[in-house]
Order: structure tokens, then C-alpha cells, then sequence
């Protein structure tokens, strides 16, 4: 019965697909604590479209808008952050695959000593596009129709995922403190998604786990120095739970080491840092999901250590155009 419903109300079945793309900040792994919300590597029917809107509001010590997560000791910064992006679901070479671009904009403001000198900066405008390609390896294949979607679980799936940011976002060299960065930055990862107990809407639970490393050009022109950054490498996981069929959760946690910075020579502190975090989300309708989320870093009592909190609300609007078609043919009858 309940596939038949489905098959009955495509506003119901896009109402699923759009609770599964989870494309809250999603798109937007390189902000905040770089860490990808749960259930964002759900698989969809190909040829699904997303577009994000997500509000951030942040404080700590480190540069929001850098995933290198460069701590300055003693610095307290305040943020704001809005992200709009878009995310494609297609097929490619029978597998599930997905395209992302997400343009990160904002202000930052906040006081940060550097060489000694105390300043206090305000700062305001766009920072690094970030483009994502994700495709699945091992899993069920893409979903070319309904019957395929319906049919659909994910079991033990993994992926292959790389990111690239475009440094054109706006920078000031005579400053330590940029939404731009002015260097060349990326991840490569493995989405792991693991299926635990039914997959039906209202009990569905997974277990999800994503390993990472970031790697990080140099920037030539960091207040006529040259700041360099080893490769940093995270973990984030996700545990997740349906509470109904349009309400879900998900405790989530992160944990980050290496990327140790310089500057002309003089080494920083190396990360190794946990966050913790939680992120329910909710399907207003067929089309629109809205997400809420706020996660903290933890042993963050020293002055080197990363400190970061973080509040986020975000909307998706999603859409596919069998199901519109299916929709309209539907209220002609």
C-alpha cells in the first residue's frame, strides 16, 4: 500500500526525494567547520535539481570562511554567513553521480593579533565559489525512474567525492582577515553511507561517515608573507533517525588533524580538535525542506586550540521534471 500511494501522488514521492537531498550547507563543505550535514550523500532520482538557501550564524577563533581552520591565539570573531548554491543529481556511467556550486557570502568582524600588533577588523562581502562532484562506487545504481527510486536502498554505499574552491573571492592583502582566501584549496573524500534496519519512510536510521583530506595551495600575498598549510584530515560522522515521515534527526560529530600552518618559515600549532553537533530537519511541503543545526568544537580550553560555534538555518527548494509534469497532468483531471 504504501508504494502504491506513491505512485498515486507524485507530490508525496517529490516531497521524499526532496527530503533526501539535505542540500543545508551541503553544498557548502568548506565554511564553518567544514563539516557536510547528515544525509547529504543520499542518493535521488537522476535528474533532480536543488537550490540552497542557508543562514549561519558564527563565533570562535579561527576565519569562518577558511577550511584550513588557522587558529589565531586570543582572536574572537563574530560572522554571519548566507550560501546559495545549486546541486544537479545525474547518471554517469550507470552510477549515481551529483554536481554542486555554492557561493558563500557574508561579513566578519572581530579583534586578532598578528606579529604582536592587536587589530580590529570588519569585513564584508563574497568569498571562494566552491565546486563538488560526488559519485557512487560501490551501491545500488542510479535511479533512472520512479519505480527505481521506490525500489531503492542504500544498504553499504560508498563514494568518491572532490571539492575545488576558486579563489576570486574578495581578499585585502594589508589584512589578516578575508572572506576570500587568495590560494588554490580542495578536498578529496569517501562518503560511507550504512544502512541500518528498514528503509521506509518514518524509521529510517543510518550510520554515515565521511574521510577526508584537504589540501591547500600557497598565499603569496598574506600581508607580504607567504602563508603554508599541510594537508588537514577530518572525520565526520553521522548518526541519524526518522521521527515521522517528515521529521528527522541526527547527532553528528567531527574530528580534525594536521593542517598545521606557516608563515614564512614560522610553524604554528597543528589541529586535533572534536565538534559536536546536532540537525533536525523537516519537509514543509512537496518541494521545500527546512533544516536547523548547531554544532560546537570540544577541548577547546587552550589559547591554540580550535574554538568555533556555529547556528544554522537553511530552506532547499527541489524539484524534478517528471514528477512537475505528473503533478499538473494530475490536477487536470
Amino acid at each position: 500500500m504504501r508504494i502504491d500511494k506513491y505512485q498515486m501522488n507524485p507530490g508525496i514521492w517529490l516531497g521524499v526525494i526532496v527530503a533526501t537531498l539535505i542540500v543545508v550547507g551541503t553544498l557548502c563543505p568548506s565554511q564553518t567547520q567544514a563539516q557536510v550535514p547528515a544525509r547529504f550523500y543520499w542518493k535521488t532520482l537522476s535528474g533532480t535539481n536543488a537550490v540552497p538557501l542557508i543562514f549561519e550564524s558564527l563565533s570562535g577563533n579561527t576565519n569562518p570562511f577558511d577550511p584550513a581552520h588557522t587558529v589565531l591565539a586570543g582572536a574572537d570573531f563574530d560572522a554571519t554567513l548566507t550560501l546559495a548554491g545549486y546541486a544537479r543529481f545525474f547518471p554517469l556511467l550507470d552510477r549515481a553521480a551529483m554536481a554542486a556550486i555554492l557561493l558563500p557570502m557574508g561579513r566578519i568582524s572581530g579583534d586578532a593579533t598578528v606579529a604582536g600588533n592587536t587589530v580590529s577588523q570588519s569585513v564584508n562581502g563574497f568569498g571562494d565559489p566552491m565546486l563538488e562532484f560526488d559519485i557512487n562506487l560501490l551501491g545500488p545504481k542510479a535511479q533512472m525512474n520512479i519505480p527505481d527510486a521506490l525500489r531503492y536502498q542504500p544498504g553499504f554505499s560508498v563514494d568518491l567525492l572532490v571539492d575545488l574552491a576558486l579563489p576570486i573571492g574578495e581578499y585585502d592583502d594589508d589584512q589578516p582577515l578575508n572572506i576570500g582566501q587568495n590560494r588554490w584549496y580542495g578536498r578529496l573524500g569517501v562518503p560511507i553511507v550504512w544502512q541500518l534496519g528498514p528503509w521506509v519512510p518514518g524509521r529510517r536510521t543510518t550510520l554515515e561517515l565521511l574521510p577526508a583530506v584537504w589540501l591547500f595551495g600557497d598565499n603569496d600575498d598574506y600581508m607580504g608573507q607567504t602563508l603554508e598549510t599541510d594537508p588537514m584530515f577530518q572525520i565526520d560522522a553521522h548518526l541519524t533517525r526518522d521521527f515521522t515521515e517528515h521529521l528527522w534527526g541526527s547527532l553528528d560529530g567531527a574530528w580534525y588533524t594536521g593542517g598545521q600552518a606557516s608563515v614564512d618559515g614560522v610553524e604554528g600549532e597543528e589541529l586535533d580538535n572534536l565538534g559536536l553537533g546536532f540537525t533536525l530537519g523537516y519537509s514543509l511541503n512537496d518541494n521545500l525542506n527546512l533544516t536547523f543545526g548547531y554544532k560546537s568544537t570540544l577541548n577547546d580550553d587552550a589559547p591554540d586550540d580550535l574554538r568555533m560555534d556555529m547556528f544554522m538555518v537553511s530552506l532547499v527548494y527541489g524539484w524534478h521534471p517528471m514528477i512537475e509534469g505528473s503533478k499538473r497532468l494530475q490536477g487536470e483531471k
